[in-house]
């Protein structure tokens, strides 16, 4: 009987000396709503023992009146830099020492290494910048930052998906369960036409009534809460059998990517 895929997690993530470096590109309606998964996240895994998180949070964006209700802002935060704006309240409530970076991620800014990538970005040209930038990372240390997965969040106004990959292979155990998967493909890779047939409209709203035609209330909420529920199985269950869902809000239905 052939036995099932599985993936699993990149050893030196499980038990670490150092807080883990987690790279968050995009501070908008997914965006904002991850880091508090990744926040709550790395405080439930310090409580079991872990080192937790570090993250780095980039966005060059300004909060408008029309990101409120749908992003996670409030209105005495309209005028400020999103990334810093949501750094200082989750530092100040999580007592974290995460940081704020005011600047697009690409080939040009991108600095340092991170051992998982997640972005939130609204175009096909960002994903395919942010993968130009993963290609060019050096894999060969095997230390706690070295970089390890992508995971992408996309979204129309009511569908959307969230797929995780590995950068580079990533040396798997013997099993007699499953079938280890050393490498998981990049969503520019995988889906690379699909993601430039169906590129997102990325002017910004002048009001929430106007962003609500566009991508409505709670499809960057569910989708925040998959992908944090697939990281989160990452570091408790050390394996996944899936890398990543589609979902439908309209018809409430949700497909998982099977490995």
């Amino acid at each position: 009987m052939e036995t099932k895929k599985a993936h699993f997690t990149a050893p030196e993530l499980l038990n670490p000396t150092n807080p883990i470096n987690v790279c968050l590109i995009g501070a908008g309606g997914t965006g904002s709503q991850v880091l508090t998964g990744l926040a709550r996240m790395s405080h439930s895994l310090q409580q079991l023992g872990h080192a937790g998180f570090q993250v780095s949070l980039w966005d060059d964006d300004i909060i408008t009146d029309a990101n409120r209700g749908r992003q996670l802002f409030a209105e005495c935060e309209v005028g400020l830099p999103k990334a810093t704006a949501l750094i200082t309240r989750t530092n100040r409530f999580f007592g974290t020492s995460w940081k704020a970076i005011e600047k697009p991620f690409n080939s040009d800014t991108a600095t340092g290494r991170n051992a998982i990538y997640i972005s939130c970005v609204d175009t096909a040209a960002a994903r395919f910048g942010i993968a130009e930038v993963l290609d060019d990372l050096d894999l060969s240390a095997h230390r706690s930052d070295t970089p390890r997965y992508w995971m992408d969040f996309g979204n129309s106004r009511d569908t959307g998906q969230v797929v995780l990959s590995t950068i580079g292979n990533i040396k798997q155990p013997a099993s007699e369960k499953f079938t280890p998967v050393s490498s998981l493909p990049f969503v520019t890779e995988e889906f690379g036409e699909l993601l430039r047939q169906s590129d997102n409209d990325d002017t910004p709203s002048c009001s929430l009534a106007e962003a609500l035609e566009k991508q409505d209330l709670f499809v960057n909420s569910v989708l925040a809460q998959m992908g944090c529920s697939l990281l989160w199985q990452l570091f408790r269950k050390g394996y996944t059998g899936q890398r990543g869902a589609f979902v439908n809000l309209r018809d409430f239905r949700t497909l998982p990517v099977i490995l």
